[in-house]
C-alpha cells in the first residue's frame, strides 16, 4: 500500500481545535506534486468548513518543509501541458481560499513551491535550521506559485532579487530580518509553538478572525487608501455580532470572554 501524501491530526480539548496538516513524502524531502496539493486542498477546505476547527497548521518534517515541487514530474512537461491543464493554478492555490487562519511550521528546507506554499499561510513560524529560497533559476524556469510576487511584498525588492536570480538560500535568522518569518523556535519546539499559537487563535471570535484576516491581506495586495476604507467598513460591520458584544462586555467585567462564533 502506498503511503498517505499528507497527515491529518486535530489537537486542542477546547469548543473550537487545531486541524494540523503533515506532508508526508519524506523521501523526496517532501517534494510537492499534483496529487499532493489534490489531497491537501481537499483536506483545507474540509478544515474550513467545520466549524468545530478555529485554525490550521501546515508542517513537514525535521529534514525539510517542502523541498520545492517534483522536479522528476515537471521534466516531462511541455508547454501545451502546463498551459492546458492550467498546472499550479489548477490546484496549488487552494490554500488562498481558506478563511480560517493558516499558520506555517517550518524546518529544515522550504525551497521553490515549499517557500511559495509557506509564503501562502497567514504567518511563517520557523525552526532554528530553516532555511528559504527560490532556487528555479538553476532549472531554467523562474518561481511559478507566486514567488516573485509574494516573496518581494515580505522581503523587498533587492533581496527577492538576490534569492531569484542566484537561486541561493538564506537561514531562518535572515529569513527573519527580512521579514519573511515572524518568529524563530529551536527546532525541537518548532510543532509546540506553532500549535500553542494556533490555540491562542481558536480561542478568538472566529468571524473577527477572518475578516481581520480578509483585512491585512487587502493591505498586502492593494492601496492605502481602499485598504483604510475597507477596514473601517469591516470594523463598523463587527459591531453587529454577538462576539462584539460578548467581548467588551467580559472585559468591562474583568472576565474571560465566551466567543460563540457569530
Amino acid at each position: 500500500m502506498t503511503e498517505p501524501l499528507i497527515l491529518t491530526e486535530i489537537h486542542g480539548d477546547g469548543a473550537r481545535r487545531t486541524a494540523l496538516i503533515r506532508i508526508n513524502r519524506p523521501k523526496q524531502l517532501n517534494a510537492l506534486n499534483d496529487a499532493l496539493m489534490v489531497e491537501m486542498g481537499q483536506a483545507l477546505i474540509g478544515f474550513d468548513r467545520d466549524d468545530s476547527i478555529g485554525c490550521i497548521v501546515i508542517t513537514g518534517n525535521e529534514k525539510a518543509f517542502a523541498a520545492g515541487a517534483d522536479i522528476a514530474a515537471m521534466a516531462k512537461y511541455d508547454y501545451m501541458h502546463v498551459h492546458q491543464t492550467e498546472y499550479i493554478t489548477r490546484n496549488w492555490e487552494t490554500l488562498l481560499q481558506v478563511r480560517k487562519p493558516v499558520i506555517a511550521a517550518v524546518a529544515g528546507f522550504a525551497l521553490g513551491g515549499g517557500c511559495e506554499l509557506a509564503m501562502m499561510c497567514d504567518f511563517i513560524i520557523a525552526a532554528d535550521n530553516a532555511k528559504f529560497g527560490q532556487p528555479e533559476i538553476k532549472l531554467g524556469i523562474i518561481p511559478g506559485a507566486g514567488g516573485t510576487q509574494r516573496l518581494p511584498r515580505a522581503v523587498g525588492k533587492a533581496k527577492t532579487m538576490d534569492l531569484v536570480l542566484t537561486g541561493r538560500m538564506m537561514d531562518v535568522q535572515e529569513a527573519e530580518r527580512s521579514g519573511l518569518v515572524s518568529r524563530v523556535v529551536p527546532a525541537d519546539k518548532l510543532l509546540e509553538e506553532a500549535l500553542a499559537a494556533a490555540a491562542a487563535i481558536c480561542a478568538y471570535s472566529g468571524p473577527s478572525l477572518a475578516l481581520a484576516k480578509a483585512c491585512v491581506n487587502k493591505a498586502f495586495e492593494g492601496g492605502l487608501r481602499d485598504g483604510i476604507d475597507h477596514e473601517r467598513r469591516i470594523f463598523h460591520s463587527l459591531f453587529a455580532t454577538e462576539d462584539q458584544k460578548e467581548g467588551m462586555d467580559a472585559f468591562l467585567n474583568k472576565r474571560a470572554p465566551r466567543f460563540r462564533q457569530r
